[in-house]
């Protein structure tokens, strides 16, 4: 199997390797496509290949449209999009039957075979891959039985058992050399693990060949499968002893594959010991020893983990309850003091401060603590943990993650209430800024099966100068609401034209739903932080209530107002105005990309300045991940005084530290080092910005908590 995919690798990078990086050409779009895909952005991939097939098509480059075309349908096959990946399959084959033969073509029918299979058109399915089969012989390509073992494999994840083991029994029986040995060896396990789905004594016999073929081909990985295999056989068969014995032999496997990756000088020690030193005493108890403290130490550490969710939640709780006393407080003292309207208006303007400073204090100190928590989530599930302890690891990243977004909603609230934010003044094409808004939750319209429409004025001006930030934030808040409220129904955005005179442009937004509605009582509260209408609305469709309360407060810092029209179980109405300036240039938006590669940052020297324990960890195993060397200094006095001795590739520096703090640090390096990149890490709150850090020195920030792709391309930015 290997060979194919090795095969695949070589022939996709002679075929996409161009020196041409014009924005309109094949090596442009294929980088663009690898990189949205790197990013999980499947919308954008699918755009940029129909583009890059245009592109052929207009130009007449029939071998790449083919190719790319071909590869349009495994970007819609692994989105499970089965229809539109046979259609573009399909069209790929019909411009591959005007080429030469090509292994390409082998592997798109090969393709089509693999959906079919999905689809369970088990018929249809064998058809394709015999078509593939038959190219592969013509090219003399050796691949056809690595492709009867994919589809066998795809066969039993089916349980069609009987196809899969008709296909098995046949790759045994190739001939017995080295060349199939792997090969083979695959095939017995497969056909053991049909066995063992069947209840079949026979699942022994083969995985015990399989075993013996290993000795043919010494592959560690394969060797390890199969033996674990035989012991959840013997497990099932209630022989626990014997179990116990393979599952011993599959852990020490297991570390000596670790081992062998990690250091050369281990696997020449590996190497020099026997077979039988390997299974002896000593190494069964130190064996026993590591899986006890790993499993101490992950109990240890979820257990700090849940407390300090809980102090969190604690605190938050705490933080609104004292929010809502100050509110009735001042509530009741409006309504029985008249006559010291003035005073009372003052307090509650007090207040109001108050209630931000507090949430703003609390919002910026949990950063750090959910740094923590987020870092440790990520560096454990990243550390291969048992199954068992994976679902409670993966609780608690989506915990983390759902308290970040709390908090910086809070953040960004009192942000606007503060004045601490600015109004940009950019140009952009409002078109297409409402449909990639519709691209990226067309899958959220999916879950609730909605259909969802886009309705622009074509009267609206192409080029458009406003905040387009704010506007995005805006839309896609209430486009979210109406979606999650909605189900079975449509959802609707309309923009249109309302006004255009003096080179200004006011544009009519309207967003409806068919959804639950929202009754006459609660439709001013809405608006409210934290307020979603009622419990059982919370309770049922989750969110914090933040949502409408940053786009009531955006819409009139844009100087628009919001307006509301709802009814209970007919559905929901908002709509707003707001006015842009109009632009003689085109928009300049330039799609984002985050380009780094491992290679990049090996072997860097990296000084991180962090007092907290727990947040140096965490800095230090990002770092070790990816192959750079670190070394931790608590205070910015301590860092000074290094710098001028030691030569580091880059310093990571905390904003708040003890003594000196981590911006008056960087003002004294930079008296003597003016080059070495130094990052500021921060939990940026009210009163910091980004453009004040770099005021002080600094070459960029990262803001707590730390986001693994964000965190590593902020910093390979500087090794070029």
């Amino acid at each position: 199997m290997k060979y194919l995919f090795i095969f695949i690798s070589f022939y996709y990078t002679s075929l996409y390797s161009q020196t041409k990086t014009d924005i309109d050409s094949i090596s442009y779009y294929n980088k663009a496509i690898n990189v949205s895909l790197k990013n999980k952005q499947y919308d954008k991939a699918v755009l940029f290949t129909e583009r890059s097939i245009n592109y052929c098509q207009n130009h007449h480059l029939t071998e790449n449209q083919a190719n790319q075309t071909f590869k349009l349908g495994k970007i819609h096959y692994n989105q499970f999009n089965y229809d539109e990946a046979l259609k573009q399959l399909h069209k790929s084959i019909t411009l591959f039957n005007k080429l030469p033969l090509s292994a390409t073509k082998a592997l798109a029918l090969y393709y089509i075979g693999i959906v079919n299979t999905e689809k369970k058109n088990y018929e249809t399915a064998e058809a394709y891959y015999k078509k593939a089969d038959a190219v592969f012989n013509k090219l003399n390509l050796n691949d056809s039985q690595n492709l009867n073992l994919q589809k066998a494999i795809e066969l039993k994840s089916h349980k069609d058992y009987i196809l899969a083991s008709k296909i098995l029994k046949k790759i045994i029986q190739l001939p017995d050399n080295n060349n199939f040995s792997t090969l083979r060896s695959d095939a017995y396990y497969q056909l053991g693990l049909i066995a063992v789905q069947q209840k079949n004594d026979s699942a022994i016999v083969y995985f015990n060949k399989a075993l013996k073929l290993y000795q043919k081909n010494q592959n560690l990985k394969q060797k390890s499968k199969i033996i674990l295999a035989l012991s959840q056989y013997h497990k099932n068969k209630k022989d626990f002893e014997l179990a116990f014995s393979y599952l011993d032999e599959y852990q020490q496997i297991e570390n000596y594959i670790v081992k062998l990756k990690n250091a050369k000088f281990v696997f020449d020690e590996f190497k020099k010991t026997k077979k039988n030193e390997l299974l002896n005493d000593e190494f069964k108890r130190k064996s026993e020893e590591t899986a006890q403290v790993k499993t101490y130490r992950y109990s240890k550490l979820i257990s700090i983990l849940a407390i300090a969710l809980i102090s969190i939640l604690s605190l938050l709780s705490l933080a609104l309850y004292k929010n809502n006393i100050i509110r009735t407080q001042n509530n009741l003292l409006l309504k029985e003091k008249n006559k010291e309207l003035v005073i009372a208006k003052n307090k509650a303007e007090e207040a109001t401060k108050a209630r931000s400073e507090f949430l703003s204090t609390v919002s910026h100190e949990l950063r750090t603590p959910l740094n923590a928590i987020n870092g440790i989530a990520h560096i454990l599930i990243e550390d291969d943990p048992k199954e068992s302890q994976l679902k409670y690891l993966d609780s608690l990243q989506f915990s983390g993650n759902y308290l970040t977004t709390f908090i910086n909603e809070i953040l960004e609230i009192n942000k606007i209430e503060s004045t601490k934010i600015e109004i940009e003044k950019i140009t952009f094409d409002l078109k297409t800024l409402l449909v990639n808004i519709q691209n990226s939750l067309k899958e959220l319209a999916a879950v609730n099966n909605n259909h969802f429409k886009l309705e622009v004025d074509d009267a609206i001006p192409d080029n458009l100068i406003g905040d387009k930030t704010k506007l995005s934030q805006i839309i896609l808040n209430l486009i979210n609401n109406a979606l999650k409220f909605t189900q079975n129904g449509e959802v609707s955005v309309i923009a249109k034209l309302d006004n255009l005179e003096n080179e200004n442009a006011t544009v009519y937004f309207e967003i409806t739903d068919t959804g639950i509605g929202i009754p006459k009582d609660k439709q001013k509260k809405v608006f409210e932080s934290f307020s979603q209408g009622s419990v059982e609305v919370n309770r049922k469709y989750g969110g914090t209530g933040l949502g409408l309360t940053i786009v009531k407060k955006l819409t009139e810092l844009l100087g628009g107002k919001i307006k509301l029209q709802s009814e209970v179980g007919k559905g929901s109405s908002f709509s707003l105005k707001l006015s842009f300036g109009i632009s003689d240039k085109p928009s300049t938006d330039i799609p984002e990309t985050k380009i780094y590669n491992d290679y990049q940052l090996r072997n860097k020297l990296i000084l991180l300045i962090e007092d907290n324990k727990i947040n140096q960890m965490i800095t230090r195993k990002m770092l070790e991940k990816k192959s750079m060397n670190c070394e931790i200094l608590d205070t910015g006095e301590e860092a000074i005084e290094l710098i001028k001795t030691k030569q580091f590739d880059m310093i990571l520096m905390d904003v708040h530290l003890p003594g000196i703090n981590g911006t008056i640090a960087t003002q004294q390096i930079r008296e003597f080092d003016k080059t070495t990149p130094i990052i500021a890490l921060t939990a940026i709150s009210l009163d910091e910005n980004r453009d004040q850090l770099l005021s002080f020195g600094m070459n960029d920030v990262i803001t707590k908590p730390f986001v693994p792709d964000e965190f590593y391309s902020t910093i390979a930015k500087f090794f070029k």
